[in-house]
């Protein structure tokens, strides 16, 4: 779940963090779908490194596309605390500025910004998103795919 109240010291699952830069569109999607193609077999949370407001109404009806609901996700900021003590720190975007040193692994991944984007062009990142996850649940996990 991506509840940005879940304390991942309180959890023995490893804990995922996705951040871009709004926290509105590419890490509410790989949080999401992290927990749609895994369960509960991974903590999964994400942040932003300047939130934005509210999350892309476009991203949260592309995840009710897959009986997932996002209407409840909200922006926060990323942390130095969720920095250390996050298992994979995964940035949608190269040559974000963190706010602190990551503990744990990163992975950098490449995605465009979704921004002012129709659910035509959202849905295809969706899916590519969606890819880049399962692959990385398995690789950390294999039996955490569903």
């Amino acid at each position: 779940m991506t509840d940005a109240t879940v304390d991942p010291a309180t959890t023995d699952r490893p804990t995922v963090l996705f951040i871009c830069t709004h926290n509105a569109g590419r890490s509410q999607l790989g949080a999401h779908l992290l927990s749609l193609v895994a369960g509960d077999r991974f903590t999964a949370i994400s942040g932003g490194i300047a939130p934005a407001d509210a999350p892309s109404p476009t991203t949260v009806a592309t995840l009710a596309e897959l009986g997932v609901d996002a209407s409840h996700a909200f922006p926060r900021a990323v942390t130095p605390e969720d920095l250390q003590t996050a298992d994979v720190v995964v940035t949608m975007k190269p040559g974000l500025t963190l706010p602190g040193p990551v503990a744990g692994e990163l992975v950098e991944w490449t995605f465009p910004d979704p921004a002012n984007w129709n659910e035509d062009g959202v849905r295809e990142l969706r899916d590519h998103i969606r890819e880049a996850v399962t692959g990385l649940a398995e690789r950390l996990r294999p039996t955490a795919t569903a």
